[in-house]
């Protein structure tokens, strides 16, 4: 049975389906083992706050983090040490340069920033390490919980970082002569290498960025896996620093806290809204993926997910879930409460945007087992759906009656401007915009009543308040 929530997963199969024609860039071969992807391999992936999975494309096949684990090993670090005592070793200041540069501040020698090579390496060296718990099991474990599975190495991938690592070496040394490096550089540095070949996959990635955004608790499994207030300064760091000397225009035109690594993943977060991750080999001069770059930019665009638009507020957007049966007004005739148990309702209420609407499109899926023919959609006390949400709800509803449910609407003020039914859809329940029940035998709209249509593929760009 098609499911409503599945207009999500239809825009990132739109967007795989536009770019996986593009052929610019290669695969890093800097490090042989990864000249060994699949050029052609491309994932798209997006968690939202509540868990919720959405996927396109290669989301399944394991890759090795790269610089990608830079924000997670910063945020451990910042766990152990706080922000203070990670801010005495690296700064957290846009370096403006490559990612493998020499950004070290004059004076005190801090590497400029977590999320450029040498500041990453000084972060690995800050994580505790003791014979009960050594520093590369204490960041295996903090990554394995922040994708809510048990992750490993690439041990291939490894072999071939440490023999072909001198530059990352020498940033290590160079460091340590600059100012103190607080332990062996030789040795941080291989931690360092073991760090970038855990392997993952796009799922991982977008549920790694989804706990982030979600102030540190994985969404997946609840796991508080860092405090409110690292998340917080991770994503800030990622804001300004994660795409190194494109990240200006990054936050500009994309808008996301986001993070890129040379085996081709790219993560991006919406604070208190959804983690996304892409993955794709073939990389642009930077060392980002062009496919992910690209198709993230895109998403950001048509959903409205830059971080400066002005969102719906993001608590209680449904506010029922439940059959015709319980409602108060529910008649106590055994056959007419029969037939209201196969008719569930959901309301929403509040701003409707992108992550609001996902929630409404879920909570419609949840709404009642398969066998529950019917379902109302209640928005009396919507205030405003901008473009987006719109053509999601009217995508999804649409979904639900090709799946062989029947659909209605409580609409008074005419947030969906549904238009005529369509003569050949499924039976549906009509229901008028004052909030009148009408039956609808034949499968048309009786007199004066309205059906969702089907939304088109292409969703138009958001615009503020429903307005």
């Amino acid at each position: 049975m098609s499911s409503a929530a599945g207009a999500v997963t239809d825009a990132l199969c739109e967007l795989r389906t536009r770019f996986v024609g593009v052929r610019d860039g290669e695969p890093a071969d800097y490090i042989p083992q990864l000249a060994m992807a699949d050029p052609e391999a491309f994932g798209l992936a997006l968690i939202s706050m509540d868990g919720h999975r959405y996927s396109a494309g290669e989301t399944d096949v394991p890759f090795t983090m790269q610089s990608v684990s830079k924000p997670f090993v910063y945020a451990l670090a910042l766990s152990e040490l706080g922000l203070d005592g990670v801010s005495r070793w690296v700064n957290a200041e846009p370096s403006g340069e490559a990612y493998n540069a020499i950004s070290l501040e004059p004076g005190t020698g801090r590497p400029d920033n977590a999320m450029v090579n040498a500041g990453a390496i000084v972060t690995t060296a800050l994580i505790p390490d003791t014979a009960d718990a050594p520093r590369f099991d204490r960041i295996l474990d903090c990554l394995s919980r922040f994708a809510g599975r048990q992750l490993d190495v690439d041990e291939a991938v490894y072999a071939s970082e440490v023999a072909t690592g001198d530059r990352n070496r020498a940033l290590a040394y160079l460091i340590r002569s600059a100012g103190p490096l607080p332990v062996d550089p030789v040795g941080a540095v291989e931690t360092y290498f073991r760090q970038c070949s855990v392997r993952v996959t796009t799922l991982d990635l977008a549920a790694m960025a989804a706990t982030l955004a979600n102030g540190g608790v994985n969404p997946l499994n609840g796991d508080v896996v860092v405090e409110e207030p690292v998340a917080a300064q991770v994503l800030a760091v990622m804001a300004t620093c994660g795409m190194y000397d494109v990240s200006g225009e990054w936050l500009l035109r994309v808008g996301l806290p986001a993070k890129s690594g040379v085996s081709g993943g790219l993560i991006a977060a919406g604070p208190a809204r959804f983690g996304l991750a892409a993955y794709s080999p073939r990389l642009d001069p930077t060392g980002t993926s062009v496919r992910g770059r690209i198709a993230l930019r895109a998403l950001s665009e048509r959903l409205g997910l830059h971080l400066m638009h002005n969102p719906a507020l993001a608590a209680s957007t449904v506010t029922l879930v439940t059959t015709a049966d319980d409602l108060p007004s529910a008649p106590t005739e055994e056959q007419e409460r029969a037939l209201r148990e196969q008719v569930a309702v959901v309301a929403a209420q509040g701003a409707l945007d992108f992550t609001a609407a996902e929630r409404v499109l879920y909570a419609l899926d949840e709404s009642g087992p398969e066998e529950t023919a019917s379902v109302v959609l209640d928005l009396r006390q919507v205030t405003g759906i901008d473009t987006v949400a719109r053509s999601m709800l009217r995508s999804g509803l649409a979904r639900l009656t090709e799946g062989g449910r029947r659909t209605a609407v409580v609409d008074p003020a005419g947030h969906l401007g549904v238009t005529g039914g369509d003569p050949t859809a499924p039976p549906a329940l009509h229901v008028a915009r004052g909030g009148r029940r009408a039956r609808c035998p034949g499968g048309g709209p009786p007199d004066g009543l309205t059906a969702p249509d089907r939304a088109a593929t292409r969703w138009p760009r958001p615009t503020r308040g429903g307005r």
